[in-house]
């Protein structure tokens, strides 16, 4: 993957100098998706509820702080924004072609936890994720780490899919998926809803081969089929299978909100192959109910 000296998004906002803990609330979509990544990206389940708890019990406020960035993050920092910028070249382009103005999203990065306008406060256990109500994508970088280390995601590829994942809730959002899905959650049963939860997850992943299918061509990023193996195999570690068996030893299908391994990867592929942002209606794939 080649992207030193490409473009970087100005479209970045930095926490990481943030410090402390508010009220975490789940209300509306976008404090569901809070949780729903953390459980996606390896949080463990009662460990992620009982902080949920905690922290709507109360907390500090935030307070900004002097940071001082080690080389790798530094490293890392110039990558998610340049990865960003790739991002906004290729959706505005694939949003251009099909009729439509693309609304850009802010990366902001943190440490730790992070207060969001609208989602309450998100923590670094919950994995990156994407808020609607400030259409932002939050991301702690340490998540690199846990990418490699912990999911055995190898490559800086991985770390782009996630981000690439993240601003393809952003492509939901703006196309009013992610509203109609909110308002579907308010009429079913928890099981019922995993469904859509899974079809919505698995969109973004496909939004993300599209991207990857673009970025050659129309932005600074460049990258070659070892690369999509590389996503592939990220969106396989992420799967709710995978990570449900490295959790407790078996998965139980009917609590499902990501969709398996072998799902992830394939709609990331699909994206991929086709470029075809109208390619991607999971909410009709009959496999998927």
């Amino acid at each position: 993957m080649k992207w030193q000296g490409g473009r970087q998004s100005d479209n970045f906002e930095d926490k990481r100098g943030m410090s402390g803990g508010q009220k975490f609330t789940l209300g509306g979509i976008g404090g569901v998706i809070v949780l729903i990544i953390g459980f996606m990206l390896g949080g463990d389940p009662a460990q992620l509820l009982q902080q949920v708890q905690d922290a709507n019990i109360g907390g500090t406020q935030m307070q900004q702080g002097e940071i001082e960035l080690s080389p790798e993050e530094a490293k890392l920092t110039d990558f998610s924004k340049t990865v960003l910028a790739s991002t906004e070249d290729v959706w505005n382009k694939v949003f251009a072609d099909n009729g439509l103005t693309y609304q850009v999203a802010v990366l902001t990065v943190y440490r730790g936890g992070v207060e969001t306008q609208g989602c309450g406060i998100g923590k670094a256990a919950y994995g990156p994720f994407y808020c609607p109500g400030d259409q932002k994508v939050y991301l702690d970088l340490s998540f690199n780490d846990e990418l490699q280390q912990k999911f055995g995601a190898k490559g800086e590829f991985a770390l782009a899919y996630v981000i690439a994942h993240e601003v393809g809730h952003h492509i939901q959002n703006l196309l009013g998926t992610l509203g109609k899905t909110n308002r579907l959650r308010e009429q079913m049963s928890e099981k019922e809803y995993n469904k859509i939860s899974i079809m919505t997850e698995l969109q973004a992943d496909f939004y993300a081969g599209v991207w990857a299918h673009h970025v050659n061509a129309l932005s600074d990023v460049k990258i070659d089929y070892d690369d999509i193996l590389d996503g592939m195999r990220a969106a396989e570690a992420v799967g709710d299978d995978k990570l449900q068996e490295q959790a407790q030893g078996y998965a139980v299908p009917e609590s499902f909100t990501h969709g398996t391994s072998e799902q992830r990867a394939k709609w990331f592929k699909k994206g991929y192959e086709t470029g075809d942002m109208k390619a991607g209606d999971t909410f009709s794939d009959s496999s998927l109910r």
